[in-house]
């Protein structure tokens, strides 16, 4: 396995974490999509918002310096922000860059080709994985087959720079829940992985039994938010049965903010689903 700082490692790449509530708590640049795109945050000031939001790593999104992936001044000033707010850069989420599990083989493998320079970039920012999407089409033991083989060529690249190849549950099969473990399972690789998120299921999948499965193979976890009760708590999805299910598998690395909802601002659900976490981990009951 490639260690990482979400898959339970520190910094030297040492196992951490023997606590039954021992996990981290990362901020996923999505939560500030709606900033983002509106230009009214500027991706180069996420390190400090997330450092002033009292997170201590974060996870970029690729759309958001789409451009710069191979720009290493522009790398080298997203590194700098980091280490000057005092927080650890996990990972890049990459979306855009074509299907790794497209029946057409010339196309899958313009997807691998695609996403060699977000390896590339994770590596320059001292991230450990990259998530990546596991799209396909055809049956589900063909789209299984063929994503496997799309993520096994980019694994064995992520294995010689050192970064882990993680996919999340986000859309189609890989929603399914059985489907995505087994896709794992069939690259044989130790740095190919999951990135679970709790709120990307369709209605009828059962998200904590699908989780269950997908934890296994995680290198980071993502903890999806919408809405609030008066409690703080989430009203989509039972945060303590869902960080039982995380903890169990032995996962003390980091669990990512991912606030994605419309009744609070961005940040107010940001810091909500933080101190639900916080709350989570200290032991507090519900």
């Amino acid at each position: 396995m490639v260690c990482g700082l979400s898959a339970g490692c520190d910094e030297n790449g040492q196992m951490f974490g023997g606590g039954k509530r021992d996990f981290k708590i990362s901020l996923a640049q999505w939560s500030f999509h709606k900033k983002l795109f509106a230009k009214k945050m500027d991706n180069l000031d996420f390190a400090s918002e997330a450092a002033r939001l009292e997170f201590e790593g974060i996870e970029y999104v690729n759309a958001f310096f789409k451009d710069k992936a191979s720009d290493n001044r522009y790398l080298d000033e997203m590194k700098k922000r980091a280490s000057d707010a005092g927080v650890n850069s996990l990972l890049i989420m990459c979306d855009g860059e074509g299907n790794l599990g497209d029946p057409d083989k010339a196309k899958r493998d313009q997807a691998v080709k695609n996403h060699h320079k977000w390896i590339d970039a994770a590596k320059h920012l001292g991230c450990h994985s990259i998530r990546v999407n596991a799209a396909s089409s055809g049956t589900y033991d063909e789209q299984a087959k063929l994503a496997a083989d799309g993520l096994t060529k980019l694994s064995i690249y992520g294995k010689v720079m050192g970064i882990n190849v993680i996919v999340e549950n986000h859309g189609g099969l890989s929603s399914e829940g059985t489907w995505l473990p087994k896709v794992i399972e069939m690259t044989g690789m130790d740095n190919c992985g999951t990135l679970p998120d709790f709120g990307n299921f369709p209605p009828e999948v059962d998200r904590y039994k699908a989780i269950d499965l997908m934890m296994p193979y995680a290198r980071a976890v993502s903890a999806k938010s919408h809405d609030f009760d008066a409690n703080g708590n989430e009203t989509r999805t039972d945060y303590y049965k869902m960080m039982d299910i995380v903890l169990k598998h032995g996962y003390h690395g980091y669990v990512g903010v991912e606030y994605e909802g419309s009744g609070l601002s961005e940040e107010d659900g940001i810091v909500a689903t933080r101190k639900l976490l916080e709350k989570i981990r200290s032991g507090e009951k519900a």
